[in-house]
């Protein structure tokens, strides 16, 4: 068969990432900080944009009531339904794709209309923060990796360590409390107050935070950071722990004191005190100087009439920038090449996009975190043991959006309320369906379940991984064969297998 050049036509469809689509998809998960600092520089680089406020005088800015305008009539000063209807088709078609593709719970929605469908809370501010030209500098900095902060290796080791969501959120809460220096700031009565645990409960999360790397971390006074670490090396004798608890003595070199009260010579006595020299009496530190920012929580809940909850944008975290209209129309008119004219309608373009997923992003937060709250009541009512199994899946199912979407707007956004400021990925706690389509199985209790089975296990019928579903299932619970393996893994018992020649080299020695 001989090989001959051709021409061929194909039709296609692909999945395109534009700039302006990932730059909407990255608005999303940023915190309000960074945000902020994002507008900041589009406010540098795109001359049709200002802070509110700062137009030039006579110059009126959109008000809440224009809101109410009719579907056809543009209302005055609405710059957004004068010119913009035109470019948002060139934009468009320029892209490859609707504006709406991003945001689905906004289907069918014209852009001109994006500020008067809005709640009054949004009517007064119209975001603008954009960038996406495709030939943009290639910003290496974006591929630098993180620096691992101590909050961060600190939820990481408690992820492993608590699996039950309510005691992870209490470690969690007391994750947050620790300075760099790697103490405990802050009463634990406090804590159980805020979150609705008892006083046993904090104590019990806090000995487990304790054991967590570096050694010492998690401790409240320097006493408790010395002696951490010296019981993770094993060297926290009676006469060592008198030493710890009279460290004034050590520092005023009242030796002769310290050898009474310890019970050792003097030689042992410099001994033990070289032992506690090598120890680190800040051992966050080790985690670099990263500059701490304050938590500025993304929306406030406070408590409504007959129990119920009001879910609040936090106004002062909502970018407040405006396009210079009047700039554009005199600029406009004076471009002469067509350089100039891309140039423009690429900028009005980009803070056309931008204003609607700002404003896109501002609706997204208030509604994932309303339908938490909606999901979590019990847990704002009576405490962190009421927390209910909650999922991206979950929520994303009641506001008609997609998993990925959820788990964007929950990363880096801090809810108010009563009992504390939390991140809204805190209330997701992992589920196991009910086979009866009932209600979800907290994980902790599927694996309390699990070890009850293997606990009571004949040693003749030893329960294999199969058997252990079929009589989860059985008592209402749907999970993977995988899942039990996992569970059980995680619990350290062993496998079926390995369990039935333990029982029956116990029960050869007992003959």
């Amino acid at each position: 068969m001989a090989l001959t050049p051709r021409l061929e036509m194909r039709q296609s469809q692909a999945l395109v990432m534009t700039p302006q689509l990932m730059q909407a998809i990255k608005l999303l998960q940023l915190s309000n900080l960074d945000l902020a600092a994002y507008v900041e520089g589009e406010l540098e680089r795109n001359p049709l944009l200002e802070r509110a406020g700062e137009g030039e005088p006579g110059q009126a800015e959109p008000q809440p009531e224009q809101s109410n305008a009719a579907p056809d009539e543009a209302a005055p000063g609405d710059w957004i339904g004068q010119d913009l209807e035109v470019s948002r088709t060139a934009m468009e078609g320029k892209l490859g794709t609707e504006l709406e593709n991003e945001f689905p719970d906004d289907a069918n929605q014209a852009a001109p209309r994006a500020n008067a469908e809005m709640p009054a809370s949004y009517s007064q501010w119209s975001g603008v923060g954009s960038g996406g030209h495709e030939d943009s500098d290639y910003n290496l900095e974006a591929f630098v990796s993180a620096e691992v902060t101590l909050a961060d290796h600190l939820a990481e080791q408690l992820v492993l360590a608590i699996s039950d969501p309510a005691r992870r959120m209490i470690g969690q809460y007391l994750i947050d409390l620790v300075d760099e220096a790697g103490y405990i700031v802050g009463d634990l009565a406090t804590v159980g107050e805020k979150l609705g645990a008892t006083q046993a409960e904090v104590e019990s999360v806090l000995a487990i935070l304790q054991t967590f790397d570096p050694p010492g971390v998690c401790a409240r006074t320097l006493t408790e950071c010395l002696a951490i670490q010296l019981k993770e090396q094993d060297r926290f004798d009676p006469a060592m722990a008198a030493l710890v608890e009279h460290l004034d003595l050590l520092a005023k070199r009242e030796l002769g004191a310290l050898r009474k009260i310890c019970g050792v010579g003097e030689e042992d006595l410099t001994d033990m005190i070289a032992e506690i020299r090598n120890l680190n009496p800040k051992p966050g530190l080790a985690f670099g100087s990263t500059m701490v920012q304050p938590i500025v929580p993304d929306v406030f809940v406070r408590s409504g009439p007959n129990g119920s909850y009001t879910v609040e944008l936090n106004s002062d975290t909502l970018p407040k920038v405006l396009v210079n209209q009047a700039y554009y129309a005199n600029v406009s008119k004076s471009a002469v090449n067509d350089k100039e004219k891309s140039y423009l309608a690429e900028s009005l373009q980009s803070a056309t996009w931008l204003i609607r997923a700002l404003d896109q992003r501002a609706k997204t937060i208030l509604k994932v975190a309303t339908e938490i709250v909606r999901q979590q009541d019990a847990f704002f009512a009576y405490g962190v043991r009421h927390l209910r199994p909650l999922n991206l899946k979950t929520i994303a199912d009641a506001i008609s959006m997609h998993e990925s979407t959820v788990s964007r707007v929950t990363a880096n956004k801090y809810m108010a309320t009563s009992r504390g400021i939390f991140e809204l990925k805190y209330f997701f706690t992992s589920a196991i369906a009910a086979a009866d389509g009932g209600e979800a199985h907290s994980a902790e209790a599927v694996r309390h379940h699990i070890k009850q089975l293997i606990d009571t296990e004949n040693p003749r019928h030893v329960l294999s991984d199969d058997t252990i579903v079929e009589k989860l299932r059985s008592a209402g619970i749907d999970i993977a064969r995988r899942t039990v393996a996992k569970y059980r893994e995680a619990m350290r018992i062993p496998s079926s297998v390995q369990r039935r020649r333990d029982k029956q080299n116990e029960g050869a020695a007992a003959s």
